[in-house]
């Protein structure tokens, strides 16, 4: 870690703490989710010109045309994602900078995550090690295939739009998990929770949402 990074660090438990209150005030109610949150340094997973925006609501640049996702945000999806129980295993489609892997560490006995830009993923594995979230496995793979060798999953949050569910993701699904996913429809994008029951699946639409697009292929 860097020296920027570290001065940052220094101060960053009382930010993390403002954060925490200001999601609690913006209607996050898992306390779990929140504690998570507070945990993990959220400055040590963006570049160092931007870490001292890292605690503010909003997304950030990544690069290579992606974002980190806005504190809210994250915390919405896997407030979602939990409902409330205890998960033991969950798949991330989108590591991106890692971070949300991260706070998923705290949350999962077991989290696999998936990204489709190399370069990207090589960064996350180091804020994933500085963050000490040893229980998350990453490798480079097209998302909208999930990873079957470690289905089903509790869980899966997908941090990218897409037009539909991808089959083989409802397939990876326990009966009663649940796919956090946002979706485009008609130009608008929105945030669904797709529930697995015995029978079929219940799709919920939660709230407007923005997010860079669910892309096929490897970067």
């Amino acid at each position: 870690m860097n020296a920027g990074h570290t001065g940052i660090g220094m101060t960053s438990q009382r930010t993390r703490m403002r954060m925490v209150e200001r999601l609690r005030g913006e209607g996050i109610a898992d306390e779990v989710i929140l504690a998570a949150m507070g945990e993990v340094p959220r400055h040590i997973f963006v570049d160092e010109a931007l870490a001292s925006r890292a605690y503010e609501d909003m997304a950030l640049p990544l690069g290579f045309g992606q974002t980190i996702s806005s504190p809210y945000t994250v915390a919405r999806m896997l407030e979602l994602l939990r409902g409330g129980v205890q998960l033991t295993k969950v798949l991330e489609i989108g590591t991106g900078c890692g971070y949300q892997a991260a706070v998923l560490s705290r949350l999962a006995k077991e989290v696999y995550s998936l990204e489709r830009l190399a370069p990207l993923l090589s960064k996350a594995r180091r804020h994933l090690r500085d963050a000490r979230a040893h229980n998350v496995r990453v490798r480079t793979a097209d998302g909208q295939f999930g990873w079957p060798e470690h289905a089903p999953f509790d869980g899966i949050v997908v941090a990218a739009a897409a037009t539909h569910v991808p089959e083989q993701l409802l397939e990876q699904v326990v009966v009663g998990g649940k796919i956090i996913i946002p979706l485009t429809h008609q130009g608008k994008q929105a945030l669904h929770v797709i529930e697995r029951t015995a029978q079929s699946y219940v799709d919920r639409k939660v709230e407007d949402a923005l997010f860079v697009p669910l892309l096929p292929g490897l970067g």
